[in-house]
Parts: structure tokens; C-alpha cells; sequence
């Protein structure tokens, strides 16, 4: 995909931040949508289907979080991939950020190139996403890549944010494997992502309660793994 084709969608209440945020990225050659509050920004994201939503937290209206929550139940922009941009970078606002379904969590302030450069590394995913094969199969279980979907052995449908999805096809992709915690980290969210721990096991968790918690199992200071 080339980068004149590449939509994303800048939110914040800040009119410096999207004009400053906005020109670094226009500069790159991608398309830049503004919107500057949670309603705006999730109207506009279900007109415009961006690839990248870069979401502030703290906005009047609706906030960040919210309209990150309500973005991920649209079924179009289920494979759109958003990051916060904001100044709140604690530990259980970060961990607030993920279950809520974003992808990363940028913190202000932050210099031009370095947020291009994670902007990049965000991006990539995306060729990532189209070279891998579409379906996987796993005892009963049917894993669609490309719409994000599980299909279980009822027939029952599950479509999972994209998160969680990365990580459940990480874990099913070598079933009885012990995935570090390191390297989930790694091939899920990327090297570039500083994220703590606990972000793996709130995604677990979503994961126990959607699909089944007798699938996963933890090993207690190392990581996890799948069992089929």
C-alpha cells in the first residue's frame, strides 16, 4: 500500500497539536483527517475508515477512552490500528488505554521524527497483515486473518479486537509452546512499544472469557501458552 493511500485520522482538543502532528505527517505523503473530540472522531472514522487513529485521552464531550470503545464495536474499523496520544502516562491509564482496545500508547510531549518514526513502525503492521496467510487451523478451532474472526467448533463466531486476535493467533500458531513474555511483547505489540507486563494479561484474560479459559495456561514467571 502506498503512503498517498494511507488514511489517518488525528484527534485531539488541541488545534497546536493538530496542526504541528498533522504537518509532520501530510509531510510524509499520508492522508490526514482532524477531528477534535471522541463524537467527532468516531463519526468521522466510520465515514473515512482510516488505517491509523492517532486519540488523544483528555477531550471535552467524550473522551478518548470511550470513543476508542465505541470505534472498536464498529465491524469496519475492526482492523484499523489506534494508538493514544496523550500526557497521562501512568501504568493503569496505559493499562486502561489497551483494555479499552487500542494497539500503543504515545506519551507527550513527544519530538516530530520520533512520533513519524513510531507512526512508520505502527504502519508497517499493516504490510505485515497482508503477507500472512489468511486461515489457520487449530483442533477445532478456525482462525480467520482477515476478518479477524474465530470460528469455533459449535459454530459459534467471535470476532476479537486486533490485540487480541495477534495474541491468540501468536499463541495458537505453535499449540503447546511457551511464548515468553518477552517475545510476546515483541511480535505482538513490537519492539518499538514500551508496554508493562500486566498489558499481556489483561489481554489474556479477554481472551479466557471469550473463547475459553481451559485453552490457556499460565506458566507462573515465564509466559504462556496454548493447549488444544
Amino acid at each position: 500500500m502506498k503512503k498517498k493511500d494511507i488514511k489517518i485520522l488525528l484527534v485531539d482538543d488541541e488545534q497546536d497539536i493538530l496542526e504541528i502532528v498533522g504537518y509532520n505527517l501530510s509531510q510524509e505523503g499520508y492522508q490526514i483527517i482532524t477531528a477534535n473530540n471522541g463524537k467527532d472522531a468516531i463519526v468521522k472514522a466510520k465515514k473515512e475508515l482510516p488505517h491509523l487513529i492517532i486519540m488523544d485521552v483528555m477531550m471535552p464531550e467524550m473522551d478518548g477512552m470511550e470513543a476508542v470503545e465505541t470505534i472498536r464495536k464498529v465491524p469496519e474499523l475492526n482492523n484499523v490500528i489506534i494508538t493514544f496520544l496523550t500526557a497521562r502516562s501512568e501504568d493503569y491509564s496505559q493499562v486502561a488505554g489497551f483494555d479499552a482496545g487500542a494497539d500503543d500508547y504515545i506519551a507527550k510531549p513527544i519530538k516530530p521524527k520520533l512520533l513519524v518514526s513510531k507512526v512508520k513502525a505502527l504502519l508497517r503492521r499493516l504490510k505485515e497483515d497482508e503477507s500472512k496467510g489468511d486461515v489457520l487451523k487449530v483442533g477445532n478451532i478456525e482462525i480467520n486473518r482477515e476478518e479477524y474472526k474465530i470460528i469455533m467448533e459449535d459454530s459459534e463466531e467471535i470476532v476479537l479486537p486486533r490485540k487480541e486476535f495477534e495474541l491468540f493467533y501468536l499463541l495458537a500458531s505453535k499449540p503447546g509452546k511457551v511464548f515468553k513474555r518477552e517475545e510476546i511483547l515483541d511480535k505482538v505489540w513490537g519492539n518499538e512499544v514500551v508496554v508493562g507486563g500486566r498489558t499481556i494479561d489483561v489481554h489474556i484474560r479477554k481472551l479466557r472469557e471469550k473463547i475459553g479459559d481451559e485453552l490457556f495456561k499460565t506458566i507462573k514467571g515465564v509466559g504462556y501458552k496454548l493447549e488444544i
